[in-house]
């Protein structure tokens, strides 16, 4: 009787363990040097792109699952990629980072931060939502992301665009000045991530 009590409690134990356990929680540092975010931005008379970098970022999962993140972007890391030296590549990325544009002097860093994220049904695959600050503006944004996981480095996705004038960039902007012609710019611009951790 008294080892039958003791197997029964034993296997309560167990059952209880086995239910009780939770997924573990854990953060994953990005590789600043592999991680990369492309830009694309419109005009009339045609587009630029190009690269920035990361100042430092994280992801956070609880067992497989990706369910936070922090990310700072080094808006002095502004560079142009269409356009070769001598062709006006350095005009335009000290015009980028001046005050007309993102004024990398007084807001050297944007921020990202996640704060929901819900699975589309397939692994790895994410409806994120977070607060994105630019300037000093902050803004909500949402947009779809692909999590692949690799033996020796993982890599997040994604790609989406934001209105620039959301955040206090409004320079060229048909939507606050007439009569800019070809010269103006257009309001939404292109993001795509690439993280690797």
């Amino acid at each position: 009787m008294n080892s039958l009590k003791i197997y029964t409690l034993l296997m309560l134990g167990f059952v209880s363990m086995a239910f009780s356990t939770q997924p573990t929680l854990s953060t994953k540092a990005l590789d600043l040097d592999k991680s990369i975010i492309g830009w694309k931005a419109y005009k009339v008379t045609g587009s630029h792109e190009g690269t920035l970098n990361l100042a430092s970022g994280q992801l956070s999962f609880e067992g497989e699952a990706l369910v936070g993140g922090t990310f700072e972007v080094d808006m002095t890391s502004i560079a142009c990629t269409d356009l070769q030296e001598g062709q006006g590549k350095e005009k335009l990325e000290g015009h980028l980072m001046s005050p007309d544009f993102f004024g990398v002097e007084k807001y050297p860093t944007a921020k990202f931060t996640i704060d929901n994220v819900v699975s589309r049904g397939v692994d790895g695959d994410y409806r994120v939502s977070g607060n994105i600050t630019i300037k000093d503006n902050t803004e909500k944004i949402k947009f779809n992301a692909l999590i692949t996981k690799g033996e020796l480095a993982s890599t997040a996705t994604a790609a989406f665009k934001l209105d620039r004038t959301d955040f206090d960039v409004k320079y060229g902007s048909g939507s606050f000045f007439e009569n800019l012609g070809d010269k103006t710019i257009y309001d939404e611009f292109d993001l795509t991530i690439n993280l690797v951790f």
